[in-house]
């Protein structure tokens, strides 16, 4: 069990002196802005928040913070942000169907700081069937963001993206993993001092594939019902994303190519897609507390991210580079709901309902698996109950607090560094991100097992899969 500090006892971990402007307070902004105060030095008449209704508003009022429902569109996101802030300022977006392309661009021209937990289009373009999936996919979106790295250069404004849970901290688990096998496996090596020097490290220790496998057993009180979606965060986040083609990072040892996937024609060429949902899309993975698990092939930025920052070479057939994906059972009720919204044919339900004070108990269990070197599988990752949650931080579950901590470390991270320009998770300090992040991520597990693929696998019915090496991606879909 971990218990409360007092207010006292928190270290501030940075002075700033600018403004800071949420857009967006759901369960991540409600969750994140107690930890805001707590850990940097800024007085409540600095903050405001901008978003799309009233929640959170009762949150807002009680840290004295300043809270205006005004939903940013793309013809008034500039003449309401303008006069909000300025050079040295941050903008912390936390919001769904708010472009954050956009966004970056006029923080690097005003020289505003910007931090968000995942590139989001503007409303309708995840579901927009006049663009292609490719041009609806997180592969789009960070190419689009990217090209913001060149416009406004590698020493301007910080724009750190995609920084919470996952993606965000697993970026970080996953650097620790690798120090973690190495030695284990006994290998004599200096610690890696720049992407090349990391991506080398993961072809010498034989990593082949790399899940971010998560696992939420939190259940709440009443249960679910016919009509209503239930989540333990963001429900138009997930259904967002869930709707988005299912995104992988496509490993330089994969023979066999899904049929029904596509390659992206420009960019860096690290992943692929899959022309049809993540939210269908059911993968078989491993997580020390549940074993194996099905879990569904949501796209997420890390799988893009980590793979191009792990590929030796370049181009479509690098001379390394691991197959990366997330894999995600969220919590039951959740699997219910996202089972009820696939059978209206992806029409949202009438009901939805954001789940923190009413569960009961549970685990949210997130970490890295890294398999097809010579010790098998290795899990890295949080595992964070309800109640060490509510120990640690108000306003939080298990899994809104491993992304608000990951989103602090963040902030923190990019008011330290304020002229990094556009920048992934990867390129980071990991040990200053854990360093911040690690008090509220509960227990931080190391596991090692000997589950793969293709175990126990043809017993009832045959399959085509290849047994003699389980680390094909060859049947994708379960």
């Amino acid at each position: 069990m971990f218990f409360r500090k007092k207010s006292d006892e928190y270290k501030k971990e940075v002075d700033f002196e600018g403004r800071m402007v949420i857009i967006g307070c759901g369960s991540i902004g409600q969750g994140i802005l107690p930890l805001l105060f707590r850990h940097i030095k800024i007085n409540p008449e600095q903050v405001s928040i901008i978003t799309a209704d009233e929640r959170g508003m009762d949150v807002a009022e009680k840290y004295g913070v300043s809270f205006s429902i005004n939903p940013l569109i793309r013809e008034n996101y500039r003449s309401i942000l303008d006069s909000l802030l300025d050079k040295g300022d941050f903008l912390l977006n936390l919001s769904v169907n708010v472009g954050s392309v956009d966004l970056i661009d006029f923080c690097g021209e005003k020289g505003v700081l910007y931090l968000d937990t995942c590139i989001e289009p503007w409303e309708g373009v995840y579901t927009d069937t006049s663009l292609t999936p490719s041009l609806r996919s997180n592969y789009a979106f960070r190419e689009q963001a990217l090209a913001l790295q060149k416009k406004y250069g590698q020493s301007g404004s910080t724009a750190v993206l995609t920084q919470g849970a996952n993606p965000g901290l697993v970026s970080q688990f996953i650097k620790q993993a690798l120090l973690n096998l190495a030695r284990d496996m006994k290998k004599e090596i200096e610690m890696p001092k720049n992407r090349e020097e990391w991506a080398e490290l993961s072809q010498m220790l034989g990593v082949k594939v790399i899940h971010i496998a998560e696992r939420d057993t939190q259940i709440a009180e009443p249960r679910k019902v016919i009509g209503e979606f239930v989540n333990t965060w963001s429900i138009d986040g997930f259904v967002g994303e869930g709707c988005q083609p299912a995104e992988l990072g496509w490993g330089s040892h994969e023979k066999n190519f899904p049929a029904n996937s596509s390659c992206h024609e420009s960019g860096c060429q690290s992943a692929i897609l899959l022309n049809q949902p993540g939210a269908s899309t059911w993968v078989r993975t491993w997580t020390p507390l549940q074993g194996p698990f099905l879990g569904m092939l949501i796209t997420h930025g890390e799988s893009i991210s980590l793979a191009d920052y792990f590929t030796v070479g370049s181009g479509v057939n690098p001379e390394y580079r691991p197959t990366v994906h997330y894999a995600y059972h969220p919590s039951d009720d959740t699997v219910l709901s996202m089972l009820e919204l696939q059978e209206r044919n992806w029409h949202i339900q009438e009901k939805k309902r954001l789940v923190s004070q009413e569960i009961v108990s549970g685990v949210d269990e997130v970490g890295v698996l890294l398999m097809g070197h010579e010790k098998e599988i290795y899990w890295y990752g949080s595992r964070l109950s309800i109640d060490d949650a509510r120990a640690l931080a108000p306003y939080n579950s298990a899994t809104s607090l491993q992304v608000t901590a990951g989103a602090l470390a963040g902030v923190i991270w990019a008011m330290r560094h304020p002229n990094e320009g556009v920048i992934d998770p990867e390129y980071m300090d990991f040990e200053e991100i854990m360093d911040i992040a690690r008090p509220y991520l509960g227990e931080m597990i190391g596991e090692y097992g000997d589950w793969n693929p293709t175990l126990n696998r043809s017993e009832i019915f045959a399959e085509d899969i290849d047994i003699e090496d389980p680390w094909q991606f060859k049947n994708f879909q379960v």
